[in-house]
């Protein structure tokens, strides 16, 4: 009785642990299915927000030459080749290039694939025909990829579609990896019991997950190796199986697997595989490359083609030879795709920032308006104002000009540093930009270089004495000696030359860039006037200090900032705020911000163009005039340079019709580099220029100015080839009512009551004296 008692009393404990047991392990299994599905169903990855340059835009008579052109398909990785029938290839027969583009989608417009004949003549698209047609007689090429800015792990990659995956590629993961996906259900019952057995045991690591185990792995689990773990990863595979298709999982694999590494960037899916070892799109891959990134699988690091090429080319061959054992190749195709090098790129591009100064403006203008995680796992894509042709020349032209001005004086220029901006004037659109003379390291000296400015802000002394109306560029003013008392004592400013010059026409003042003379002006209508038509313009008014030295510069502001003070000049009186990005459409193609076109009207008109004349007498005849050894008189370039006390800033602003640039120069350590704004940054500025296709500066006259010949002596209307005139524009109610008698002929105004005489002026025989004794 007490036996049978026993053994029904072990049944029933045997029962409740069966049935415990079978609890525990259905709770453990909705657990598990629900980590599943969530990963599965929800967001998969952390997608990093991917910056693009502006696309190149291609129509009849458009401003682009066939060097950049081809330079453009370079960067995009197109191939040179004796045919285009493939997408990214293109053929060069004289001036007529054939493109096969790739497409690429906008987000709020889709550029299809199609074929281009583009036809050049000088330096222009003379004709293009295209397979396809637009509405707008505009076609697109894809836009570069700048760079990302990545989640805190770094990982990066580029999500593609299992239809849009070559067959090649698939058929080669499937020989190698795992010969019967879509046969078994998740897992290969030998493969993890030979696994599971070598784990217990301590023996030597064993293969045979299958490609549904290897995601489970990679997007769910720790690369701890214990039973656990192992259990954990059969079950889960077999959940996975059970709930998506084999397509479903094929692509999250292809998506998912890392394949390789670029510094601390993780490279994920073979999407952005493609891009990083081969500098292509999957789709343009050939049979050999596929098969190596298929290879990549079993060891990034062991088949890295550039540390280990032998053993990288041993795993390709390998899997070419799957493929043939499988059925996928013929054994003519594997020695001819066996027989291929690597076709490895140099430099892999994928990872750091291609052009990490304009990436860093880009970055910091978004983190004003995105949150952190938006911009690091969103997979926005933001399109910008770069040139990334413009912007290799300017940084090349810069780099080795700053290199001949520190070699010149290695003594004290072996540590010079500098900046440039490049904007379009008419739209605010930010071309390209240098943060430093060397590599990036953080701190863009385009942005954070806060440095006095010198002579750059004397033409806001100018334009205040144009709009007040009482004074012409033949205006004579006073350039001599002024104290002016400040904080308790007295600032004595100086010419840069230590003279004094008299009195002087205004536009001789400015070309030459007096400083006696400015200060008198700026002193005559104040520093209040003064600040706040800098403040107009642009400038930060906390940066502005409340002395007199602000007249020469004695302002602390940036490269970028200068570069949108100079845009007013350069658009006959209008600011269109810099700015650096289009567009930003979200993983959707769904346009989240497009940055349009915004303006405000900041100079009369009439007083910007007068403005105008006077800086481009600081290029014709004054600090600036070297720049024409290197560009042409024709572009009637305005600017001016600026030099800070003991040459420890060395300033050039200016522009032609369609850049605005800024050049600074100097020492991080703010040591004196004895270079002026002449001789250090205006001859960097020109050599950047003469990268740029320029259009001659051609503000349009307003009806209230007229040119006329003006008596430098005497303020009266004169002629052309009479002494001391000069030609200049003014607006109507400042014509003079009378004419000297040189003058008097051309115009039917009364004659000068009194002749007055040069002595009285203290003035030279010509004024071209004077303009060409240069300041700086």
């Amino acid at each position: 009785m007490k036996y049978e008692r026993g053994i029904g009393l072990f049944a029933l404990l045997f029962c409740v642990i069966i049935i415990g047991a079978f609890i525990a392990f259905s709770v453990y299994l909705i657990r598990m299915d629900n980590v599943v599905r969530e990963k599965f169903e929800g967001k998969r990855w952390d997608i990093p927000a991917k910056v693009f340059a502006r696309p190149l835009e291609i129509f009849n008579n458009a401003p682009v030459s066939k060097a950049d052109f081809l330079e453009e398909l370079k960067l995009l990785g197109y191939k040179n080749s004796d045919n285009y029938t493939k997408t990214g290839h293109y053929l060069v027969n004289g001036e007529t290039v054939y493109v096969h583009t790739r497409g690429f989608d906008f987000g709020d417009s889709v550029e299809p694939e199609q074929i281009l004949k583009v036809i050049f003549a000088q330096d222009r698209i003379a004709d293009v025909s295209a397979t396809k047609p637009s509405s707008t007689g505009i076609a697109r090429l894809e836009p570069l990829l700048v760079g990302g800015i990545y989640p805190q792990h770094n990982e990066d990659r580029v999500l593609i579609k299992l239809n849009k995956v070559p067959k090649p590629l698939i058929e080669a993961l499937i020989a190698t990896e795992d010969r019967n996906f879509y046969k078994h259900h998740g897992i290969s019952i030998r493969g993890t019991a030979r696994a599971i057995v070598s784990n217990v045991t301590g023996g030597k690591r064993q293969g045979g997950s299958t490609l549904t185990q290897q995601l489970v792995k990679n997007f769910y689990l720790t690369p701890e190796r214990t039973f656990k773990r192992k259990v954990n990863e059969a079950l889960m595979s077999v959940l996975v199986d059970f709930h998506y298709s084999k397509n479903e999982i094929l692509e999250a694999y292809l998506n998912e697997v890392n394949l390789g590494q670029s510094g601390s960037y993780s490279i994920n899916g073979y999407g952005l595989a493609a891009q990083f070892y081969f500098g292509l799109p999957l789709q343009e891959l050939n049979i050999a490359q596929q098969a190596y990134l298929v290879g990549l699988v079993q060891g990034p690091s062991l088949y890295n083609p550039w540390r280990n090429p032998e053993s990288a080319l041993k795993r390709r061959n390998i899997v070419l030879n799957n493929m043939v054992v499988m059925g996928f190749l013929t054994p003519e195709q594997y020695e001819t795709e066996s027989a291929r090098p690597l076709g490895v790129v140099a430099k892999p591009s994928i990872g750091a920032a291609r052009f990490p100064d304009f990436l860093d403006v880009v970055r910091r203008q978004l983190k004003s308006e995105y949150q952190e995680s938006d911009l690091t796992n969103q997979g926005l894509r933001i399109f910008t104002t770069l040139d990334p042709v413009s912007q290799i020349k300017v940084q090349n032209s810069f780099k080795s000009s700053v290199e001949r001005l520190a070699k010149a004086n290695p003594k004290r220029l072996k540590d010079l540093q500098g900046a440039v901006v490049i904007i379009h004037p008419e739209n605010g659109e930010l071309i390209s930009v240098v943060g430093s003379s060397q590599d990036f390291t953080g701190f863009n000296r385009a942005l954070d270089a806060r440095r006095q400015v010198g002579s750059l802000l004397k033409p806001v002394i100018y334009l205040n004495a144009i709009e007040s109306d009482r004074y012409t560029w033949a205006s004579l003013i006073s350039d001599t000696t002024i104290s002016i008392p400040s904080g308790g004592r007295n600032w004595t400013p100086k010419n840069y030359s230590g003279r004094e010059y008299g009195m002087v026409p205004m536009v001789q003042a400015l070309a030459n860039s007096y400083n006696l003379s400015a200060v008198r002006l700026g002193q005559e209508f104040g520093l209040l006037a003064f600040k706040n038509q800098l403040i107009k313009l642009g400038a930060n008014s906390d940066n502005i200090p409340n002395y007199p030295s602000i007249f020469l510069g004695a302002v602390d502001l940036t490269p970028i900032e200068m570069a949108g003070i100079y845009g007013n000049f350069a658009t006959g009186g209008f600011k269109y705020p810099i700015k650096a990005i289009r567009s930003v459409v979200d993983s959707n193609g769904r346009v989240l911000d497009h940055y349009g076109l915004t303006v405000q009207q900041t100079i009369d008109p009439s007083s910007a163009y007068i403005l105008n004349y006077g800086l481009q007498q600081v290029m014709s005849a004054g600090t600036g005039r070297s720049a024409y050894n290197t560009l042409p008189a024709s572009l009637n370039l305005a600017g001016k340079s600026g030099t800070t006390n003991d040459t420890r800033d060395s300033w050039f602003a200016g522009y032609s019709g369609n850049y605005v640039s800024v050049v600074w120069l100097g020492l991080d350590n703010n040591a004196v580099t004895g270079l002026t704004g002449s001789s250090g940054a205006l001859p960097v500025w020109s050599n950047i220029m003469k990268q740029l296709r320029q259009k001659p500066v051609a503000l349009r006259q307003p009806d209230n100015v007229q040119w006329h010949w003006i008596d430098t002596y005497s303020g009266y209307l004169s002629g052309q080839g009479c002494e001391g005139a000069i030609r200049i524009p003014l607006r109507q109610n400042q014509v003079p009512r009378h004419a000297t008698e040189c003058g008097l002929p051309h115009y039917q105004v009364e004659a000068a009551s009194e002749a007055l005489s040069p002595d009285e002026y203290n003035q030279p025989d010509s004024i071209e004296m004077y303009l060409n004794e240069n300041e700086e």
